[in-house]
């Protein structure tokens, strides 16, 4: 028996059959809702893990090594981060946090209390070169005051110290509204990582 030949298509045009695949009507196809899994669930807006991204960490001081320390339990122990972006499962949290810094840079790196990725929030840290370097330059000062200088003399630039830790904390504060709502004593905590990150970095 002679076969038939094939329909000529043109190029860049689909098959007569995928045309008609497409038009089916719509109430012919299956829909697949959403999933809603966490709908319904309490909402629990905190961080319950956070990691800096090993390669954005360069060579750091013993006394930097515990401020990254200090700033991660005290993070852990008490903070509030509540991303704005309402997920289509309804999650909202706990979350695992990764931070990332790269050529200016700063990657948020956001997922589910079972490890899922939700979403990453990047922001340009330019505005914040500036109170880094001013906060490491003290942060100086204040570890070498603590090994000679005397008891008011230590007061005075943790005083100081303190001072440009809580500026830096709002800035990041007015730098995160409207994508992710953080109280203060998180976005401190989350300022002092940051810094830890900039080591590497040319500030």
């Amino acid at each position: 028996m002679q076969a038939w030949p094939s329909p000529r298509v043109r190029p860049g045009r689909p098959p007569a059959s995928s045309i008609l695949r497409r038009t089916v009507p719509p109430a012919a196809k299956i829909v697949v809702p959403p999933p809603t899994l966490y709908r319904g669930r309490m909402a629990d807006p905190r961080i319950i893990d956070i990691e800096l991204d090993e390669r954005s960490l360069g060579w750091r001081s013993a006394d930097v090594e515990q401020e990254r320390r200090i700033a991660i339990f005290d993070l852990l122990e008490d903070n509030h981060f509540a991303p704005q972006r309402e997920q289509a499962d309804g999650y909202a949290g706990p979350y695992r946090i990764k931070l990332e810094q790269e050529e200016g840079r700063l990657g948020i790196h956001m997922h589910r209390e079972d490890g899922t990725h939700l979403e990453t929030l990047v922001l340009a840290l330019g505005r914040f070169r500036r109170p880094i370097k001013d906060y490491f330059a003290i942060c100086d000062s204040y570890y070498e005051a603590i090994r000679k200088a005397s008891p008011a003399q230590i007061e005075t630039i943790d005083m100081a110290r303190r001072g440009l830790h809580n500026d830096a904390a709002e800035m990041l504060k007015e730098r995160l509204a409207g994508k992710i709502d953080v109280d203060f004593d998180t976005a401190r905590r989350l300022f002092t990582l940051i810094c830890v990150l900039h080591i590497r970095g040319n500030l």
